[in-house]
Order: structure tokens, then sequence, then C-alpha cells
């Protein structure tokens, strides 16, 4: 299994070729343009940049690993050679869904198709294909050069040999994967969402600001970041699609998104990606500033 494909050139889509190619993998990286497949080379030699100034990486060990990354606009041409296809898509079902029946058309019949959702249910995805068996849940955490964590779902129908080869394949980049069963949201998000939509209430009903909630569970809980602060990296339409994804897959109200968070994202107040959220993030600093309905 050296030869990667990885579906989608957005944050976690050139995370994840990155960790691959600086371990040795052939990386076909593909998107549906090419400037954005372009902005997703340009992120990789940005983050190896910082490897190199930290001294965990050389610059021979950064020219080689963007030796090992090639970009395409076509599934067709960008899966043809590969062992193991990652999908990092946008967290929205019918696309993923098409985007394996592409997948399971056109990459080799021995290839492992994997999907880094945080929430979709694998058996749904691998319905649709013809390779049930070969289809899995590679969930990377964001950073991905950075953070450990792989979350392994199995699918209804994925086999123990596809499963321990991502086990140990994801030992192999460095990580640590955990295997869970294939419920909604997993584990991560199963918890992690409830707890950033808890802190969106306590907002919403006046508990208390953006500031003292964030305050709050950094030094009281040790957190490394806020609630408020970690759901506008990770983007608030992405939430709230997973809170959906937990409302309606297992029937209980305790999964209803805020209101709040509702509007946020209906308004375009995407966090990070779209320069506000609960805070603003295009002040040029890294500094935390609040977005300006939040300020008291």
């Amino acid at each position: 299994m050296r030869n990667v494909a990885v579906i989608g050139s957005g944050t976690m889509g050139n995370g994840i070729a990155h960790v691959f190619a600086q371990h040795g993998f052939s990386v076909a990286l593909i998107d549906i343009n090419q400037p954005a497949l372009d902005k997703g080379l340009a992120t990789i030699s940005k983050n190896l940049d910082r490897q190199v100034a930290k001294g965990t990486l050389s610059e021979a060990d950064k020219t080689s690993t963007l030796g090992r990354l090639t970009t395409h606009t076509s599934v067709a041409a960008g899966v043809k050679n590969a062992d193991l296809v990652v999908e990092a898509a946008t967290e929205n079902v019918e696309l993923k869904l098409n985007i394996f029946r592409e997948l399971d058309q056109h990459a080799p019949a021995g290839a492992i198709l994997a999907s880094n959702t945080s929430s979709i249910s694998i058996t749904k995805i691998a319905a649709v294909t013809k390779r049930p068996e070969q289809v899995i849940g590679m969930h990377f955490m964001n950073p991905v050069p950075v953070m450990k964590l792989v979350e392994v779902i199995r699918g209804y129908a994925t086999s123990d040999e596809v499963t321990q080869r991502v086990m140990d394949l994801s030992r192999e980049l460095g990580k640590t994967p955990t295997e869970v069963n294939d419920y909604p949201g997993f584990v991560a998000n199963r918890i992690l969402m409830p707890m950033i939509n808890e802190a969106i209430y306590s907002l919403y009903e006046g508990v208390a600001g953006v500031e003292e909630i964030d305050t709050v569970m950094k030094l009281g809980m040790a957190h490394p970041m806020g609630p408020l602060q970690l759901a506008d990296f990770i983007g608030l339409d992405v939430c709230l699609a997973i809170l959906r994804v937990l409302h309606e897959g297992l029937g209980n109200q305790k999964y209803a998104p805020c209101p709040l968070l509702v509007n946020m994202v209906t308004a375009g107040r995407l966090g990070v990606k779209s320069g506000e959220g609960f805070y603003t993030w295009n002040h040029g600093t890294k500094d935390l500033v609040l977005a300006e309905r939040f300020r008291k």
C-alpha cells in the first residue's frame, strides 16, 4: 500500500496528503479545479516550511515530500493506481455518496476506499459501492500533521482484514488509531458536538458571554481552547451539519442545534473560514477579538 489518492485539497485533504507524502507514500491529490489544488499545495509547502524552521524536518525531506505529490482534476486519472483512497470532501451526504459511486467505478478492485467524514454513516456510504467490505472511515483530526488521533470507523460490512490494514497504516503515519463502530457522530463528535452546542445555548440564553464561557472551559477543564473558539476553527456550518446527523440519527432532542448556531450559519458567519463567527479572524493578529455582536 504505497500509492494513496486523496479526494479534496481543502484543510483536511491537504493535511492528509501532507502526512502520507511525508511518510514515503506516493500521493495523488484530487480536486475539481487546478486553482484549488494549487492552493492546497501552497498550504502543504507552507506547513512543511514550519517543520523545517522548528528543526523537525530537513530541507531535503521537504523537497522529497513535495516530490511525492501529484495533482489531478480527474477522479478516474487520480485513483487509477491507488491502493488506498481517502475522501476528504465537504461534509455533505449526497456529495460523498456520489464520490464513492465514482470511486467504485474507477479505483482498482483491491483498493480500500476510506472516508474522512466526521459523522456520516460509513455503512450508508459503503452501500452505494460493490465493495462494502473494503469501505472504512479514517477520521483524522485537524490540523492533520500535528494531531495524533485517527478515528477508524468500521461500517456494518467492513472486513477484519481491511480494518487491521488501516489500523497498521495509521501507525505507520505516526498516528494513534482508535477503532470505533458506525453510529452517528462516532465517538469524537458524539461527545464534542453536544458540548459545543451546550456552550452556544449558554450564550444564547444569556448565562455568560463568549469570553467567559471559553475561559471557564480553558482554565476550569484544562481545554487548550474554549468550545466557541473551537467551533469557529471547525466551521460553524460543519458543527451544524454534524449536529443534524446526530439529531436525525439518534432521534434525541438533546442533539437539536441551538437556534443561534442555525442563524449564524444562515447569515454566513461560519467562523475562521468566513472571517467571523464568535470571534473575528481577519484582523491580522493571533489575538482573540470578539465578533461585534457579542461585545458588551
